[in-house]
């Protein structure tokens, strides 16, 4: 017979969804009956799993703190965890300002989580998962913190130092969720690049993505957050030459003017980061790459933001997204610069480089009209099948809307077809049928 109901809501990042997930097998592990981001009111009990990343993230984390902690007194939930980023960040200025909350817990205490609910932490459950995606993709977290110290970030300070995940349990993981029914593999880490240098003296990542690959059942292995410095040169080996690995490279620059990548703490020059976009595309000409700017950094001048707006129109990255800088406290920026750029001046500069992305964006898609690309179902509807190619990762990327009049057979999320790009929108690419693949 199952317990009470638990409703666990998660904020921020994919690892932070996998942490989630983590959880949710103890959980149910002790015979509870968990729901993920549910308005499921006969959930007595709610954990929520924040974020502290950002400003913005922060806020999102405190508005749904507070919308539980209402709920709770007005009877509609009975208890109130909270853990995650924020938790371990300001745990004591939480617990004083919203005492509704039962207990906060730090980013990785799940054994105390647990056991607070009334449960007991199963050590043979450790590294099992349920996952909340769509069956067909899931995460694959294959490291815990950061070595790195970017200037701006307090990652290194909420999750600790970089420590990859042996390779034989990432490998176990893999193959349970290919099991499961998971054909896309997305890695994540705050940095996928460092992988292994603490395990195996060495960077490992490439010898990671050939094993895990052999996997049966997965299909396409999908890269998120490179680090640009000290980039490993077998990657670009293995992404051109391994067929599940997507052409497809998440690497955040961040900025390319000198002198905010020297106060960003980049360990990367703007020339350097020129030969490397220049070097990953002859290696792999068909990439796509994905990248994340930050707009607003203190000693980001005019001089060094029209820098910035010139290397988006020189590189014409595929995909692209901007965040503005915010004063993350203890961190280095923090410390030794001034945020005297206003946010109002932050938001202009972010405009400005996305009305730029999005003309190239548009340019980039028009040249696939005609083409015949292989993407994966990720859900039917009545106008449009929604699917992506290997060049877009789920959920922050772009889809293919295809024709319903176009299918001929039936059609399941996680199935492969091949499309022919009939038209396309900055954002979207629009699709028809050309048959369906049953075996890839």
């Amino acid at each position: 017979m199952k317990k009470s109901k638990i409703n666990i809501v998660t904020l921020g990042c994919s690892k932070n969804i996998v942490d989630s997930e983590y959880l949710i097998a103890q959980l149910s592990g002790n015979n509870y009956e968990v729901i993920h981001d549910s308005n499921d009111e006969s959930a007595k009990t709610v954990i929520i799993n924040t974020c502290g990343f950002t400003k913005d993230a922060r806020e999102e984390s405190v508005n749904v703190i507070l919308n539980f902690a209402q709920a709770k007194e007005a009877g509609i939930i009975d208890r109130l965890f909270v853990f995650g980023c924020l938790a371990e960040r300001y745990k004591p200025e939480l617990k004083k300002e919203i005492p509704e909350v039962n207990e906060f817990f730090g980013a990785k205490n799940l054994r105390e989580i647990v056991e607070a609910i009334g449960g007991n932490f199963r050590d043979e459950l450790v590294g099992e998962r349920i996952t909340t995606t769509p069956s067909h993709y899931a995460y694959l977290k294959i490291s815990e913190g950061c070595n790195q110290t970017c200037s701006y970030c307090a990652i290194p300070s909420i999750r600790g130092k970089y420590v990859s995940e042996p390779e034989e349990t990432l490998l176990m993981q893999t193959e349970k969720l290919a099991e499961n029914g998971v054909k896309e593999l997305l890695v994540i880490a705050q940095d996928t690049t460092y992988y292994g240098l603490d395990l195996y003296k060495k960077r490992r990542l490439a010898k990671l993505l050939q094993k895990i690959s052999q996997v049966s059942g997965i299909e396409w292995i999908r890269l998120h957050y490179a680090y640009p410095s000290s980039f490993p040169e077998d990657l670009l080996d293995e992404i051109k030459y391994n067929p599940k690995i997507c052409k497809y490279l998440d690497i955040p620059f961040q900025h390319v003017s000198n002198n905010v990548l020297e106060k960003m703490r980049r360990g990367i020059t703007r020339d350097e980061t020129y030969r490397l976009i220049e070097h990953i595309r002859n290696r792999v000409p068909e990439i796509a790459l994905r990248t994340t700017l930050l707009a607003g950094h203190p000693g980001e001048t005019e001089k060094a933001f029209n820098e910035l707006k010139e290397f988006v129109e020189n590189v014409k990255f595929e995909r692209l997204g901007v965040f503005p800088y915010s004063e993350e406290e203890g961190t280095y920026s923090a410390i030794n610069f001034k945020d005297r750029i206003s946010n109002i001046k932050k938001m202009e500069r972010i405009d400005e480089i996305m009305k730029l992305q999005s003309n190239i964006s548009l340019k980039l898609n028009i040249a696939r009209k005609g083409q015949t690309m292989k993407a994966i179902i990720d859900s039917i509807g009545d106008d449009f099948i929604i699917g992506r190619t290997e060049y877009d990762s789920p959920e922050i990327d772009q889809e293919v809307l295809i024709d319903t009049k176009s299918v001929t057979a039936p059609l399941q999320t996680g199935d492969f077809v091949n499309v022919e790009i009939t038209d396309a929108d900055e954002y979207d690419l629009y699709a028809s049928i050309v048959h369906k693949e049953n075996s890839l």
